[in-house]
């Protein structure tokens, strides 16, 4: 009863576990190691290892179990036989072509198939990913093809001034060899012989002195005083008159 028990709780760790390492793949690869030896399948951990892969052996009940119902259902049909499961934690790539050179070494490793992002991908497919160039790779040609473009752009506006100067320059060469005669350009020399009009000078109006009318009440009585000696003057020549005819 114990040992049953053991062997249950083993089971739901088993499941438990398949399903904890496929939520954390990014993809998940299904093989067959029947007639690999220990040291082989050891060798094969280590160089999967190297490029994010690791390599795990499960009953096919257990994994059926673990995937049963669930976004990894499409993986059961690759599970017959004595199969490995390797979980890539990098770049599937990598981990298809590390399966692929092992396997050309090694006949007895069978690749089968795996699972990608939800896709169901069959060995072919697996063999055309290990054709693919590491990540970084990819990563650098993308940028290389980007930039391009943008490089040509700028190669294109730096010319563009030249090429009108060069344009320019050809155009004048051919108006002179036509025998016409061009103005010359007008430089900071030239601008300052060129005198500017001189503006007509308006005379300013004159404005008579403001009169204080203390100076005017001062100089009306000296207007009134010859009128007041003539008029004695005419006295004294009447007075003389009268005196005349009484002598006569």
């Amino acid at each position: 009863m114990a040992t049953q028990n053991a062997q249950m709780a083993h089971k739901v760790e088993v499941v438990a576990e398949v399903k904890t390492r496929m939520a954390a793949a990014s993809a998940s690869i299904v093989s067959e190691y029947r007639g690999l030896t220990v040291a082989e399948m050891a060798a094969l951990r280590n160089a999967l290892a190297a490029v994010g892969g690791d390599y795990k052996i499960f009953k096919n009940t257990l994994v059926r179990r673990a995937i049963d119902g669930g976004e990894y259902q499409p993986l059961a049909e690759y599970l017959s036989g004595p199969s490995a499961l390797t979980f890539v934690q990098g770049d599937i790539s990598a981990v298809a072509k590390a399966l692929r050179d092992f396997a050309r070494g090694n006949p007895h490793l069978v690749i089968k198939g795996g699972l990608a992002d939800g896709s169901l991908l069959s060995s072919a497919e697996l063999a055309a990913l290990a054709d693919l160039p590491p990540r970084e790779v990819l990563l650098a040609r993308l940028a290389g093809a980007l930039a391009a473009p943008l490089q040509q752009m700028a190669g294109l506006l730096q010319a563009m001034p030249r090429n009108m100067a060069y344009g320019i320059s050809a155009l004048i060469e051919q108006r002179q060899a036509a025998g016409e005669t061009l103005p010359a350009p007008a430089t900071a020399e030239t601008a300052e012989t060129v005198e500017a009009p001189a503006e007509p000078e308006v005379a300013e109006p004159e404005t008579a002195a403001p009169v204080e009318p203390e100076a005017a009440a001062e100089e009306a009585p000296a207007a009134e005083e010859p009128v007041q000696a003539a008029s004695e003057a005419e006295g004294d020549a009447g007075a003389a008159a009268s005196a005349e005819e009484a002598s006569e």
